[in-house]
């Protein structure tokens, strides 16, 4: 029987930064515009965490019942590892997607409901990344998909819901914001799909890093990290230049980008998660405050 703590684990924890810096940019684009609400940041937020444990958990559930995780070289999986049985982590997921969807239900019925529509092809995006008969995460869709839903749609939803516009004074930086949010998300797939390379090849999963190569996988993670710095400058540029702080971000994410064009491989690529993870947040804090004091 899987502990508390083996529970914790397998929500893996080193990805929930990639759920709430979205949140802290829209929100900080918000109170930009003066149209900050905070119990409605709330409930975005636990949208996003939410959504962010149930595909952690629908992974582990889809990935272990096809045997992609029987040689794993990253942190437990449950299934993989024999630790939960297969039923019980696909009910953690689906309880996480309905809490996601509570959450999301309440900011749809104060703010509009065509967002229902949007939950729903969150959940169905969530769920097909490795859940599906033909699952896009095997296909080297992975990456897109985390920039368009933990960057634009994110951000943007998160963004809208406190201020209800779309006027340009918060579409804009909230777009690039996104844009800056999505590259560090995708950096964290990236680096674990790298660490994966040997293993997923193995098991037939043709992610994007299997179809690229380590090398230009490497690259590609560098690129990520630039375009994160350009999106700061981007958001300085229509906002306020104390924004700029923002670019403190590339302190924790340095020793990353040593590690990964270093050569690293394997487990030596784990702690690279966290950095990024870490460097996520900080943008998204150190653009967000300024932002929210200049408002």
């Amino acid at each position: 029987m899987a502990r508390t703590q083996d529970w914790i684990a397998g929500a893996r924890p080193r990805t929930l930064p990639a759920a709430v810096a979205p949140v802290l940019a829209g929100t900080g684009v918000a109170g930009h515009v003066d149209g900050a609400v905070w119990w409605k940041a709330a409930l975005a937020l636990v949208v996003s965490l939410a959504l962010q444990v149930a595909v952690n958990y629908a992974n582990d559930y889809s990935d272990g019942v096809r045997g992609t995780d029987a040689d794993r070289v990253g942190p437990m999986r449950l299934v993989g590892s024999g630790t939960a049985s297969p039923a019980a982590v696909k009910r953690a997921a689906f309880l996480a997607f309905g809490v996601a969807g509570v959450a999301g239900l309440v900011l749809a019925a104060t703010t509009a409901w065509w967002l229902v529509a949007v939950g729903l092809v969150c959940v169905a995006a969530a769920w097909g990344y490795t859940g599906t008969s033909r699952p896009y995460g095997y296909s080297g869709l992975g990456e897109v998909m985390v920039f368009v839903f933990f960057g634009l749609v994110a951000v943007l939803g998160t963004t809208y819901v406190q201020t209800g516009t779309w006027d340009s004074d918060a579409l804009l930086p909230s777009l690039v914001a996104a844009t800056g949010i999505g590259a560090l998300a995708c950096a964290i797939l990236v680096v674990n799909n790298l660490r994966d390379i040997p293993t997923d090849a193995v098991a037939g999963k043709r992610t994007l890093a299997v179809r690229l190569g380590a090398g230009r996988t490497r690259l590609l993670y560098a690129g990520l990290v630039l375009v994160a710095g350009l999106a700061v400058v981007g958001v300085a540029a229509l906002t306020t230049w104390w924004a700029l702080l923002g670019l403190l971000f590339l302190a924790p994410v340095a020793p990353a980008l040593r590690t990964v064009l270093g050569g690293a491989a394997g487990r030596s690529l784990v702690p690279v998660l966290q950095q990024t993870g870490t460097a996520e947040l900080a943008w998204s804090v150190l653009v967000a405050v300024p932002l929210l004091l200049a408002g």
